[in-house]
Parts: structure tokens; C-alpha cells; sequence
């Protein structure tokens, strides 16, 4: 049997029908400012997803430094990562964190063989 989940003793249940504010005093001390200080712009986003679901359209946001709040849960949110937009599903394990977490910049680098002119020497090299 799986594990019903909890944040902070509270099920999810019961986060839900918590207000922005009353949700924000279980967060950390940097999530809890960020919430309390752009609250108004969480509960236009929660809007914006709810009636974007209900059309059946994407929700994309640019809006990295949102903090996911229980009534952004079970969303799949488009986050601009710089270059393009990434698909990120909000779970409940998500509460609290930051929507620009779970849409990484930098890619890992991987490296291919040198061509000519990549070094100083590799210019001296005939071309064949």
C-alpha cells in the first residue's frame, strides 16, 4: 500500500483548501517571503491554469521564480528555460519549490572530436 502523502503533517487534502497566505506560514523562511510578497500573482497564475485546463490549452509561463502552491497540483506547466519551453507535471513532492527548479538552463556539455582549426596546431595540418 502506498504512502499517502503529507507536507508538514498536513494532507493534501487539507493543503488545499488552505488560502495562499495560510498555506505559506509551512513553508521555509525564503519560500514563505516569496509567497507572501507576490501572493496576488500565485492566485492569478492558480486562475490562469484552471481556466487554461478547462479549454483544454497549454499552460506556459516564463515565470520561473513562482513558488507551486496544493492548487497548482496535478497542472503540467510549460516553463521557458531560455530557449524553449519545458514540460514540467507538478506533483505534490513539488510543494514549496520554485517552478524554475524542474526546468533546467544548462544542458551537460559533450564534447566531440577536434576539427580543423579548433587548436593552433591543427591549423598547421594538411587537409586531405
Amino acid at each position: 500500500m502506498p504512502k499517502e502523502f503529507s507536507y508538514r503533517g498536513l494532507k493534501l487534502e487539507e493543503l488545499k483548501k488552505l488560502d495562499t497566505r495560510e498555506f505559506a506560514k509551512y513553508l521555509g523562511a525564503d519560500s514563505r517571503r516569496a509567497v507572501l510578497r507576490h501572493f496576488e500573482v500565485i492566485e492569478k497564475f492558480v486562475k490562469k491554469c484552471r481556466k487554461r485546463a478547462e479549454q483544454g490549452k497549454q499552460i506556459r509561463t516564463h515565470s520561473r521564480e513562482l513558488v507551486i502552491v496544493p492548487d497548482m497540483v496535478d497542472y503540467t506547466v510549460f516553463v521557458h528555460n531560455g530557449k524553449e519551453f519545458f514540460q514540467v507535471k507538478i506533483i505534490p513532492e513539488m510543494l514549496g519549490h520554485r517552478l524554475g527548479e524542474f526546468a533546467q538552463t544548462r544542458r551537460k556539455v559533450e564534447h566531440g572530436s577536434p576539427g580543423i582549426g579548433a587548436t593552433k596546431s591543427s591549423s598547421a595540418l594538411s587537409v586531405k
